[in-house]
């Protein structure tokens, strides 16, 4: 692989919103930021100032496309469906805490989501989109959701999605993911300046 063709992906989390705060699943539901959460956002904007992005793609929801608008990226910014967070189904809006009353041991990553997409929904969904963004190659700009942004990270990394189990990921952040040599790395994780 050339040095002009090697893939960046550079992820970038929303800014917080109310349900974020409060620990709520948000898939779909379609909440603004917060002013807190806009104001997170514009400290992305000196972490990617003067640097060129052969694309930028955000979720088409509100929280995910005023983060980029915010970053200053707005101006080149496509919408990508398959940024969307995981549908939660049936648990949308719901904290971990109160699902596991019902279901011990509940987890995203492990466990059925009825009405929604569990970990082999999102490992089909997140394989086909990283490969072809590695295929697509250069630095690319995502805008998006934790959980995705976590399962993305995961089958980069490991192959599978449940490896972003482990990765803790904070609102308006910055990650890149990359290669060494011919290994899929992390470059940068959780990265804030708020």
């Amino acid at each position: 692989m050339s040095e002009a063709t090697v893939t960046e992906l550079w992820l970038m989390r929303h800014g917080q919103t109310e349900w974020s705060k409060t620990g709520q699943h948000t898939g779909r539901t379609d909440i603004p930021l917060l002013d807190e959460g806009i104001e997170q956002a514009k400290t992305l904007q000196p972490q990617v100032a003067g640097v060129t992005f052969d694309h930028v793609y955000s979720s088409p929801l509100v929280r995910a496309k005023d983060t980029a608008k915010l970053a200053g990226l707005g101006d080149h910014m496509e919408i990508e469906p398959e940024l969307l967070e995981w549908n939660y189904g049936i648990y949308e809006g719901r904290k971990t805490s109160d699902i596991r009353k019902e279901v011990p041991g509940w987890d995203v990553f492990t466990a059925d989501i009825p009405e929604g997409e569990n970990a082999e929904d999102i490992q089909k969904r997140v394989s086909a989109f990283v490969e072809h963004l590695d295929q697509t190659g250069g630095r690319i700009a995502l805008f998006a959701h934790a959980h995705i942004l976590r399962a993305i990270a995961g089958y980069w990394a490991a192959g599978d999605i449940r490896f972003g189990a482990h990765l803790a990921l904070s609102p308006a952040s910055l990650s890149v993911l990359t290669y060494h040599r011919e290994d899929r790395v992390i470059k940068k994780w959780n990265v804030t300046h708020h």
